[in-house]
């Protein structure tokens, strides 16, 4: 029995302990809270209130806000923190961190500061001290769907020069009952598009908010797509990644389900809402508010239009009102059809 360490308890660490609870080769699985306080509380009710109610933590997790007990002896860490507070979490991890553990990146997101992806930071923070093994793990996942049992399909991608085995093991440790895990290569692809989609998803929710139609919303998914994986191939991604699970199909759940937080900010300033007060009423985070800068500083770098992000970034933080950008979007000079 291998134990399985999930680093945060928000809504997806949450669910991700659930799941992996049911696996069939019975890990033995530990969940990190940032606070003795929320650990506490945790345990005691058997469910996780604050991010993820209504679903019963099984009695074998341990919950704990003690890194140490949390990690010791882990075979497999799962990483299920915000992107704003990897670095920090990882850093007061290592010391604890077993050397040979796997490391398993579950979070969506850039850096804000760095513009890296999260097995970038990993990678950076980790190799002075060890020679890290880190798989991706994205898809089209509501913590709260997958945590009932309902049917998740998911990618976990790793670097196979590097580790031809790793993603089938975590493909294999991961398995559970409604929760399918599919292989990927492309982990630049996987982790972009991951990013990627929450933004896009902003820009979903603002036209719900605007009360425009399925029409809108179609050519916004579809052009969201090409803008995605033109920033994707340039920067060296596949571009079929881009079609696959952690691409079109979170994509598609992230821009009209009614889970998603991004659409949800979206929906809001479409209304009319203020991003602050929006944030205020908001416990778990949304990614999507602090990948606009990174993503476009990436595309300023390899000189590629990214015309939905900038308009999202010109929403969130230049006080652009929704239907001005929207407007914007659909006004720019005619062209062909193509990535």
């Amino acid at each position: 029995m291998s134990k399985i360490a999930i680093l945060g308890a928000g809504s997806w660490g949450t669910a991700l302990a659930i799941i992996l609870s049911r696996s069939p080769r019975k890990h033995e699985i530990t969940l990190w809270a940032h606070s003795a306080a929320v650990a506490k509380i945790i345990t005691a009710d058997a469910e996780n209130k604050t991010y993820l109610p209504g679903h019963r933590i099984p009695a074998r997790v341990m919950v704990s806000s003690q890194m140490e007990n949390v990690l010791a002896g882990a075979a497999i860490v799962v990483s299920a923190v915000p992107s704003a507070h990897v670095r920090t979490v990882f850093t007061a991890a290592t010391d604890h961190l077993p050397e040979k553990a796997v490391i398993v990146s579950a979070t969506k997101g850039l850096e804000p500061e760095t513009h890296l992806r999260m097995s970038e930071v990993l990678t950076q923070l980790l190799s002075e001290k060890f020679s890290p093994q880190i798989a991706v793990l994205s898809g089209p996942s509501f913590a709260a769907e997958a945590a009932r049992g309902e049917p998740t399909a998911v990618v976990v991608a790793a670097d196979a020069e590097k580790n031809p085995r790793l993603a089938s093991s975590i493909q294999d440790e991961f398995a559970a009952p409604g929760f399918r895990l599919y292989t990927n290569a492309d982990v630049l692809g996987v982790e972009l598009a991951g990013a990627m989609k929450n933004v896009i998803a902003i820009a979903a929710g603002a036209c719900q908010g605007l009360g425009l139609g399925a029409n809108a919303l179609a050519a916004l998914i579809t052009r969201g797509l090409a803008e995605m994986t033109r920033l994707a191939a340039a920067l060296g991604a596949k571009p079929e990644t881009l079609s696959g699970l952690a691409g079109l199909g979170d994509l598609v759940l992230t821009c009209t389900g009614n889970l998603s937080r991004n659409r949800h900010v979206g929906c809001e300033l479409g209304a009319g809402r203020a991003l602050q007060e929006i944030l205020a009423g908001m416990r778990m985070v949304a990614e999507g508010i602090g990948t606009t800068a990174p993503l476009l500083a990436l595309a300023r770098q390899h000189r590629v239009e990214l015309p939905i992000t900038e308009q999202v970034d010109a929403i969130l933080h230049h006080a652009r009102p929704p239907r001005e950008a929207i407007r914007e979007i659909m006004e720019r000079p005619q062209k062909r059809e193509s990535c």
